[in-house]
């Protein structure tokens, strides 16, 4: 019987352990479904080739495996080049299977023939947002294709892949590709003499200090046992959010742009960096370049280039982060006790025998004395949200309460706060990413954080999560426009121009979609609206919309009746 190339490609897909596969069938792509049916891969369809790429992306951050999107010739990969952007930038593991024209079509000199999604190179188009980008010219390339995109997944830096087949051999017959053993790879470990180097200076440290990003998501108990061992105060990028559970007492949260978190990282003789980029996004979101290290850098990283950029390193650890940082574990509790730490001139008194919890602890109280109404008004709702859904997942979206989020609240545990704020800071990235995250996380509520500006982007993919039967919670933050930026452009004394957007009936059109919807302007509207969402079996999302000017309101209220309480948390709802 024959089997086509297409129908090899899903028995492939399944061997790796693929559940899920996004994408919109159309006439360039029917041969890879031939054999989805009878597979055990459960096909969503989106509204829009980004918001394939989206929810592979919720995926992948979600679960910790690959997200995997079938994607048409032409415009689908155009429109899928957003959501690859946004991945490659955050290093998420993302495998687009795309057609292409047929192999006598394609090359410079075939192009401009007007033959239908003809584009001049796939390749080029996808070449600085994928770790590869490969044409199958034989059917026995897929294989070895595809072993090399699990290849990065496994034991790289896990960024999107890209393969696509040729018309004329996706349908064509494949019978003779004999069944191969999937290898696997692991990821590669650090030579023992840089562990040795690095514990040897953070052996000698007096004030060490832990800087973990995304890159270090898995190695959650290693890196708690190191900063627990070290009294190390930790510094967790937005994608490493839980790497230290909330309240821990060495917990600096996300808060490196902030001047407190700067000079204590200043302060620091050693500063262990550990799955992070040290980039933009994550230590100067004030863009005034101001972060800076002053004591030895010591770089833990799975990817070479990375160990060299940004801040140049004291010593580098080339290999796995958990493996890392296990390692540099044991060989501190065999080396010999530390001095008491040294406080720095300018540091409070008493400080000498307790450089990691007493220090943040100040920058702590440092920071909520410094936090503003509207900031408060935000986390407060923020945490009416984790108070009560404790086990909830956050996708969000660039928007007024993921940022504040970024810096304000901690999360118990990985892979439980994301949003498209950092990095390559796209919009519209939110309510696909949940969707993607629910098929990941079936079982635990799914909040998707996204304001009236970037609903806007993708709101079809309602429809998907509906057609799905998947109930991510979508909170909606309506403040009338691009908030953000209408304040960045006042603080440049620059007219608004662009950003009060007209918004619709979001109430109507989300129950057009076949979702429910209601609207929560104050934590009790909000505590009943979220009870609600997650009491019985849900089948279809709900829409809960806030106003920012009423939330704002409210809070303000209750942040005058509180005016004499400790600094904490905003209280005066006293709705049960």
């Amino acid at each position: 019987m024959t089997i086509t190339l297409g129908q090899v490609l899903i028995r492939i897909l399944e061997d790796y352990g693929v559940e899920h596969v996004f994408g919109i069938p159309g006439i360039h792509t029917v041969e890879l479904y031939r054999g989805l049916a009878a597979s055990s891969i459960r096909h969503i369809t989106p509204r829009h080739e980004q918001g394939a790429g989206f929810m592979a992306d919720g995926y992948a951050r979600a679960s910790g495996k690959p997200g995997v999107c079938f994607i048409i010739t032409g415009p689908g990969m155009t429109n899928v080049a957003t959501a690859l952007g946004q991945a490659y930038s955050d290093s998420v593991p993302m495998l687009v299977l795309s057609s292409v024209h047929a192999r006598n079509h394609l090359g410079a000199g075939n192009a401009g023939s007007g033959r239908l999604h003809e584009l001049r190179s796939q390749q080029a188009l996808v070449a600085g947002l994928t770790a590869f980008s490969h044409t199958l010219m034989q059917p026995g390339d897929l294989p070895v294709a595809l072993a090399r995109a699990f290849a990065v997944f496994d034991s790289a830096r896990p960024r999107p892949v890209h393969i696509e087949i040729p018309l004329d051999l996706i349908g064509a017959d494949a019978s003779h590709l004999s069944p191969k053993s999937l290898v696997r790879s692991h990821k590669p470990l650090a030579g023992q003499p840089s562990i040795d180097d690095a514990a040897a200076w953070l052996a000698g440290a007096a004030r060490p200090l832990i800087l973990a990003g995304g890159g270090a998501v898995h190695a959650a108990s290693a890196l708690r046992a190191l900063a627990e061992h070290l009294q190390a105060p930790t510094a967790l990028t937005v994608h490493a959010k839980g790497l230290l559970p909330a309240a821990h007492p060495l917990l600096l949260g996300s808060t490196q742009s902030t001047e407190p978190t700067r000079q204590l990282v200043r302060d620091a003789d050693v500063v262990l960096a550990v799955g992070t980029e040290l980039g933009e996004t994550d230590y100067d979101t004030v863009f005034d370049g101001g972060f800076g290290i002053s004591g030895a850098l010591i770089r833990v990283d799975i990817d070479a280039d990375q160990l060299a950029r940004n801040f140049a390193p004291t010593c580098t650890v080339l290999g796995d982060s958990a493996d890392a940082l296990e390692r540099l574990c044991r060989a501190l509790q065999q080396a010999p006790a530390r001095p008491p730490a040294t406080p720095p001139s300018h540091a409070p008194a008493g400080e000498a025998s307790a450089w990691g919890a007493c220090r943040v602890h100040a920058v702590r109280a440092q920071l909520e004395s410094a936090w503003d109404l509207p900031f408060k008004a935000q986390r407060h709702y923020l945490e009416t949200v984790l108070a009560e859904l404790p086990d909830a997942l956050f996708a969000g979206d660039s928007t007024q309460p993921v940022y504040q989020g970024n810096l304000a609240i901690d999360m118990p545990g990985p892979r439980r706060w994301f949003n498209s704020s950092t990095g390559y800071g796209t919009l519209g990235y939110g309510l696909p990413a949940a969707i993607g995250a629910q098929l990941a996380a079936p079982d635990r509520p799914v909040v998707c954080l996204i304001g009236d500006g970037g609903l806007q982007f993708t709101l079809p993919e309602l429809a998907s999560a509906v057609e799905a039967g998947l109930a991510p919670i979508i909170l909606l933050w309506n403040n009338g426009g691009y908030e953000e930026i209408r304040r960045y452009m006042r603080q440049r004394d620059i007219r608004p121009i662009g950003v009060d957007l007209y918004t619709p009936d979001f109430q109507l059109l989300a129950r057009g979609f076949g979702c429910d919807a209601c609207r929560a302007d104050d934590a009790s509207a909000l505590r009943r609206a979220l009870r609600q969402a997650r009491s019985g079996t849900r089948d279809r999302p709900v829409l809960i919309e806030t106003s920012q000017a009423h939330w704002h309101a409210h809070a303000y209220a209750a942040d005058r009746q509180t005016a004499t309480t400790p600094p904490g948390p905003l209280h005066g709802d006293t709705d049960a």
